[in-house]
């Protein structure tokens, strides 16, 4: 019985299952975004969100912290300085996990887990652009200039009839 199971073990010994998910959240770190199969997102997820809440507070223990999970300078030095910021006022669910469908070799559930304010389609605000020109033929101001010149027509040709 899986009583109290905290995390997917995902097939492997203890020191190859965090060395692997030390890199793999590395590269997600770096590169903002990777591909990978289903469990290990989910694995990835639930190791890498701490440390993104952890460099919310920018001091020496909490990278010291970090460094420790990750193992990689560029890594945290890139977490601190360019993630953090963006997600300070963010109160949890720092990644998106989006299916991909099914791998051709293994038929393994494959996915993209990336950061969430990092992908600029989702992250776009769009302003709406008020349209000041309407689907008229003419504008109000031709229109104006057609009645004056017809009513200059008229007036022109009431006395050449008398």
């Amino acid at each position: 019985m899986n009583h109290k199971k905290k995390f997917n073990h995902l097939s492997r010994t203890s020191a190859h299952r965090k060395a692997m998910l030390s890199n793999m959240a590395a590269s997600l770190i770096l590169h903002k975004r990777i591909a990978t199969t289903v469990p290990k997102a989910k694995a990835l997820k639930i190791y890498v969100e701490p440390l993104i809440t952890k460099s919310k507070n920018d001091n020496l223990n909490s990278r010291r912290v970090v460094f420790s999970y990750l193992g990689q300078k560029e890594a945290v030095t890139e977490l601190f300085r360019e993630v953090a910021p963006k997600i300070v006022n963010r109160p949890g669910g720092y990644t998106r996990i989006l299916r991909t469908g099914n791998r051709l070799g293994d038929n393994a559930e494959t996915c993209i887990i990336e950061l969430v304010d990092f992908n600029a389609t989702y992250t776009e605000v769009k302003q709406e652009v008020k349209k000041t020109t309407t689907r008229r033929r003419r504008s109000s101001g031709a229109k104006k200039a057609a009645a004056e010149t017809t009513e200059a027509t008229v007036v022109e040709e009431a006395p050449k009839a008398e």
